[in-house]
């Protein structure tokens, strides 16, 4: 049996600019679950914010997000549904 597939929003704060190539390096190996990205500097806070459109197992999904909020100065949070039919 498959696992169902699920479409959602993530969204990474960079508090620590350091670790942006450690993020950049977990973001490309798991280029294939992304349909869109946006990253916005914000110089004055010293931060950086990511949005993506994920899509992919519930596995592939939670693996890449686990990955990312292990990284000291990561923030991650998601936000997925099902895909019907």
């Amino acid at each position: 049996m498959s696992e169902d597939v699920r479409i959602g929003i993530i969204g990474i704060v960079i508090e620590d600019a350091s670790k942006t190539d450690e993020v950049n390096s977990i973001l490309h190996s798991h280029a294939d679950l992304f349909a869109g990205r946006m990253g916005l500097p914000f110089r004055e806070k010293n931060l950086a914010v990511i949005t993506l459109i994920a899509e992919g197992t519930n596995d592939k999904i939670s693996s890449f997000t686990g990955k990312l909020g292990r990284i000291k100065g990561i923030s991650v949070k998601s936000m997925m549904t099902k895909v019907k039919g």
